[in-house]
This record gives C-alpha cells, structure tokens and sequence, in this order.
C-alpha cells in the first residue's frame, strides 16, 4: 500500500491504519516536529520525503526492508551514519533544495563513507550534499554501485572518481 502525506500543516504525523501494510510512503514539505513515527512502517521499501525535521537519520535504521530512499532537504542532519544499517538499500537520492543551489549552499555532512557501505547500493545521487572533505573518494570503496549523480562537487573531482571507479556510470538526469 502506497501512503501520501503531502504539504499537511499539522505538526504531529497522523496515525497509521495497518503500519505493516504500507511499503511506500511520500511524506512531501509536511510540517511535522518529528518523523519518529516513521519506525512503526516496518515493511516499507520506497521512502521519499522533502523537508526532513530531525536532527539524526536514526529512526531510518529500523526500516530494514528499505530498498529505495529520497530525501530532499534535512538542514539539522550532519552524520549519514545510520543509513549503513540499512543494507537492502538499493537507490539513494539526497539532495539540497533547488533555491540552495542558486546561491551555493550545500547540506554538509561528516562523511559520505557510510554509503560505501551499503552491500546493495546500485544507485547513488547526491545534489547539493557534500562532506566536509569535499571528496568523493570515500564511495570508491563500493563493491556494488554502478550509477552516480552528483552536484556540488568540482568537476575536477568527479572525474577523477568515475576514472578510479570505472564500473561506475553517470546517471542520467531524473526529470
């Protein structure tokens, strides 16, 4: 079962009927204080959300069946650390709003190494998200991905990943 919960004013997320039947779920520019209630989803597989409250990915690492996840805008995270439990991850998008991008702003993150070490990842796109190290050498330690995006980063630099990870493509652009 698919669940949209898009532009909803209210600041606590809605109950759920039947948490374990839903397997997709967009939650889009919602005003939520927390995204906690999250963990109860435990069969789901598709996540997108825009404008993540939190101040840690932590209440993701419960979602163990994740395959794909999309978040677009989170302001307070700076560890991607808690993705690595999620080893089922097969596609990752993580983005800045597109008004960042405008005036060069970047969501900074400690470090991108956590999602070398996702067995799965076949498909990575990182717009706007940047580590502090400013490098993408971190992802070359992936044995499974085969698609990267990114932006952000200089030219200089992912040329020289896609050179040191040949199995790694160029992903096209996602309308």
């Amino acid at each position: 079962m698919h669940l949209n919960l898009i532009r909803d004013k209210s600041r606590v997320f809605p109950p759920v009927q039947n948490p374990e039947g839903v397997t997709s779920l967009k939650v889009w520019h919602c005003k939520y204080k927390t995204l906690a209630p999250l963990q109860a989803l435990v069969s789901l597989r598709e996540l997108t959300i825009a404008t993540f409250p939190d101040e840690s990915f932590e209440l993701l690492a419960s979602l163990v069946s994740l395959e794909e996840l999309r978040i677009l805008h989170f302001p307070r995270v700076s560890s991607l650390a808690p993705l690595a439990k999620l080893q089922n991850l097969r596609r990752v998008i993580l983005e800045s709003l597109p008004s960042s991008d405008a005036s060069n702003r970047r969501l900074v993150v400690e470090s991108i190494e956590p999602l070398a070490a996702l067995p799965q990842l076949e498909s990575l796109q990182l717009l706007g998200v940047v580590p502090e190290s400013k490098s993408l050498a971190a992802l070359e330690a992936s044995k499974s991905l085969r698609f990267a995006r990114f932006h952000g980063y200089k030219a200089a630099e992912q040329s020289r990943f896609f050179s040191c990870a040949p199995q790694v493509k160029r992903a096209p652009s996602e309308a």
